[in-house]
């Protein structure tokens, strides 16, 4: 069993789509990225190649690439799965929260797990997904940044 950790936090600002999960989430601020600036998918890319000492999500698609500039982050989970397989290894279970003041999260919170197990061809039971606020505290708590956390387990491939 190999566990990896990962985190994220992108700045909340005007004219962008809210993309958290793959899910297209209707607020009036969106996340500033390179790519959409998915803070739950890029933490769950952290975690899942830090658990296999693969470096991180900037080292495999990096920021400066204008091959990313604007690219779905499910993309980046995409290339997970034979990551994995190469490894012979696979998900055990995904655990993660995301930290934001507004919007709430609980209405797509369905989806975003549909999005992330069909990205990584496993069953979305695999996934959980929380929501927390930070109670008006620091920039999240403020309004002014949205942040996740990823815990990833992985197991060895049956044959």
């Amino acid at each position: 069993m190999l566990i990896g950790i990962g985190y994220d936090i992108h700045r909340l600002v005007i004219n962008r789509d809210l993309i958290i999960g793959g899910v297209n989430i209707p607020f009036l601020f969106g996340l500033k990225g390179h790519s959409d600036g998915d803070v739950l998918i890029h933490a769950i890319c952290d975690a899942i190649l830090g658990a296999i000492n693969k470096g991180d999500i900037g080292q495999h698609f990096p920021d400066d690439d204008p091959l990313f500039d604007g690219i779905s982050s499910l993309k980046f989970l995409e290339k997970m799965d034979p990551i994995l397989r190469m490894e012979n290894m696979e998900i055990n279970n995904i655990d993660t929260i995301i930290f934001a003041e507004k919007p709430k999260m609980a209405p797509y919170i369905d989806g975003m797990k549909l999005n992330i197990a069909k990205a990584l061809n496993t069953e979305k039971d695999k996934i959980s997904i929380k929501a927390k606020t930070y109670e008006q505290l620091g920039p999240i708590g403020e309004g002014k940044a949205v942040a996740a956390q990823a815990i990833v387990s992985l197991r060895v491939k049956e044959l």
